[in-house]
């Protein structure tokens, strides 16, 4: 438990206050018996240097602690000033080598040599350049600074955390539905203008994940520095959203709120893959989307009874009641997750701890030289070449923008249904969305049996097979868009029960779910180096998407009625289906 401490905000603010004499690491002991490895010298750390270092200081027992051969492997890896001497190499150091590739062929191989290694403790003995840089790695083949080596209830809390903060952000947008006709009638404002509250937030959490996702690669940063620093602006920000009182200024703070909640999106699937191997990843994963998904359609819920009961900034409050609580539990309990980010803090502590500059990470040999330039171009220009230059990529950005639009347009759809047709009032009104969360549910189901009584037997009989494989359940299931929307499309009249139209949507969103899960899984497969800044592109179609089919949906549903303005969107969803089938008529 103090290790969760230690590494939290809370732990860090303490150990700067104390000058680190409170939350101590264990290298900052100079008693440390791992530190004699680091107090050798590289000459010792040559091939053959540390076996004999570590028999002529401890005896031949001590050099008998390493990992065998039969379990090792000769590798060179390179550096900016020189490459790695040939030497005996642990799995561990080749993982932190992978990790920019999560779902690559190269981490599942070494995955599987870990958790053989893991299963008894054995010393990793730092490695050397050419140049003399002495390279930082796990203690132990089960140290427990390592996330993939937490419990699985530590791993199972820590994602809880950030499956709440991306519920709350993602319950932050549509939560301001319930507000949108006292707000018109607050500022003397159209139905038009009003839904602006809804866009610019989405607008906003869109645009994030450009900045968000690629600070959270660099090593300097981490997963925490992002999430931290960003979700405290966004509670601050909650409180003048409640109170401002003209429409442009609470237009500006709802961009605001959804800008600096983006990271949720931008890292959590990183901060899943920092912890889970592999072969389980997509359970953490999907568990996450699910939060993400099944929160927009629990947010007019949240505040669908007591925006008329009090008024329309209620539900801005409600966003800080929400908030407000789980950064409390994160300022205590969050731990840091990128391993770049906990060895290069390892690598600073043994550099004073040993009084050696020799001392660094990987993380700082692989981006040495690169400027901020460069880490622009790899996060904004990379993907927008490659979704340019493939047409998988831009059809998956394409579709899930689609789809995402139709989502965001139920906001407007369901106000024109439920209360005009069948007398609902607004908190009525708010509950039809739970359909939505209804559909998530089923999906995970389904979703969760594929996982494992499919998919996870066959890679361990067969590998790793090529990205496609993945889309194979979304082939069924993209079916389902166009038959859901087709179906609440022309049931939702007062001449047929309402429930046949929340079955359509259901339906809808059992699918989507699925469809966007094998989707999720297929772009990092397909560019792994730029998996997140891929995702981080495929967020920004789809929040611009969803950001005009808000400002869109009304005036077509106004003018083409519900029946054939849904009718409208599921023949563009039938055009993804077929193509979506093409490409598998040609393998």
């Amino acid at each position: 438990m103090a290790d969760l401490f230690r590494e939290a905000p809370f732990g860090q603010i303490v150990r700067l206050i104390s000058k680190n004499k409170i939350f101590r690491y264990p290298e900052e002991d100079p008693d440390f018996q791992g530190l004699d490895y680091y107090r050798a010298g590289p000459k010792s750390l040559s091939v053959g240097g540390p076996e004999k270092a570590a028999e002529g200081e401890n005896g031949p027992d001590a050099a008998a602690t390493r990992p065998s051969n039969a379990r090792q492997h000769s590798t060179t890896l390179s550096s900016s000033e020189g490459s790695i001497k040939e030497r005996e190499h642990q799995p561990s150091l080749a993982l932190q080598r992978t990790m920019s590739a999560p779902y690559s062929h190269d981490r599942f191989d070494v995955e599987r040599n870990l958790e053989i290694e893991k299963t008894k403790s054995r010393p990793i003995l730092p490695s050397t350049t050419n140049d003399g840089t002495v390279l930082v790695d796990w203690y132990h083949t089960d140290d427990p600074a390592n996330p993939q080596n937490w419990s699985q209830k530590k791993k199972f809390f820590v994602a809880f955390q950030i499956d709440l903060y991306t519920f709350v952000v993602y319950a932050g947008s549509a939560i301001y539905v319930s507000s949108e006709l006292a707000v018109m009638q607050r500022f003397g404002i159209a139905h038009f203008k009003a839904a602006l509250g809804l866009a610019m937030y989405v607008l906003g959490y869109g645009l994030g994940p450009l900045l968000f996702s690629p600070m959270s690669e660099l090593p300097a940063f981490g997963r925490n520095v992002p999430y931290v620093t960003t979700f405290a602006i966004y509670i601050i920000l909650c409180v003048p959203t409640s109170l401002v009182t003209n429409y442009g200024g609470f237009l500006f703070l709802r961009f605001l709120l959804g800008f600096f909640g983006s990271p949720c999106l931008a890292t959590g699937g990183a901060s899943m893959g920092d912890m889970y191997s592999l072969l389980y990843l997509p359970y953490s994963v999907a568990l996450w989307v699910s939060a993400a998904f099944a929160a927009p359609a629990l947010g007019p819920l949240l505040s669908g009874f007591s925006v008329p009961a009090e008024n329309w900034r209620w539900s801005s409050w409600e966003i800080l009641w929400m908030s407000a609580p789980v950064f409390i539990l994160w300022f205590f309990c969050l731990p840091e997750t990128s391993s770049p980010n906990i060895l290069y803090r390892r690598a600073a502590r043994l550099r004073k701890t040993v009084g050696a500059e020799n001392i660094r990470s990987q993380t700082e040999i692989d981006r040495r030289g690169l400027t901020a330039k460069d880490i622009a171009f790899d996060a904004v220009i990379k993907p927008i070449e490659i979704m340019m230059k493939d047409p998988a990529v831009l059809f998956t950005n394409v579709y899930t923008a689609l789809t995402y639009g139709i989502y965001y347009s139920f906001f407007e759809a369901f106000p024109l249904v439920y209360p005009i047709k069948y007398g609902f009032n607004l908190g009525e009104t708010t509950v039809v969305f739970t359909c939505i969360v209804v559909g998530c549910i089923i999906a995970i189901f389904i979703y969760f049996s594929y996982l494992q009584f499919l998919l996870i037997p066959d890679i361990i009989k067969n590998g790793l097979r090529a990205q496609e494989w993945r889309l194979r359940p979304a082939l069924i299931f993209t079916f389902g868009l166009p038959i859901g929307l087709f179906l609440f499309a022309w049931t939702a009249n007062q001449h047929v029960h309402w429930i046949a139209s929340v079955i359509g949507i259901t339906i809808f969103a059992c699918t989507v779910y699925i469809v966007l899960q094998c989707i999720f899984v297929y772009i990092p497969m397909s560019y792994p180096p730029y998996a997140a800044s891929l995702f981080a592109s495929n967020d920004l179609c789809r929040s611009l998407f969803a950001f005009g089919s808000i400002l869109y949906a009304k005036p077509m549903f106004d003018n083409l009625g519900i029946g054939k303005g849904v009718s409208l969107l599921a023949g563009l969803s039938v055009l993804g289906v077929v193509s979506y089938l093409s490409p598998w008529f040609d393998w």
